[in-house]
């Protein structure tokens, strides 16, 4: 399990999904990440830092949004 940082590209409302950038990763998007629903969708400005978590570091299709802040 991790925590990483990242940088909000685009959110999509319809399948709360996003696309990111991991910070120190500036070259390859992370795109369809899930976002948890607990976070509103007005929230999620593209050019906000996101708090990103990975169950599995192996695995980032199974990455989760948990958090967003400026």
């Amino acid at each position: 399990m991790s925590l990483k940082k990242g940088v909000l590209r685009s959110f999509d409302a319809v399948s709360y999904t996003a696309t990111i950038v991991l910070s120190g990763s500036d070259k390859a998007d992370l795109k369809d990440v899930a976002v948890a629903r607990n976070i509103e969708s007005a929230g999620m400005v593209a050019g906000r830092n996101v708090a990103v978590f990975f169950p599995d570091e192996h695995n980032a299709k199974e990455a989760v949004i948990i958090a967003v802040y400026t």
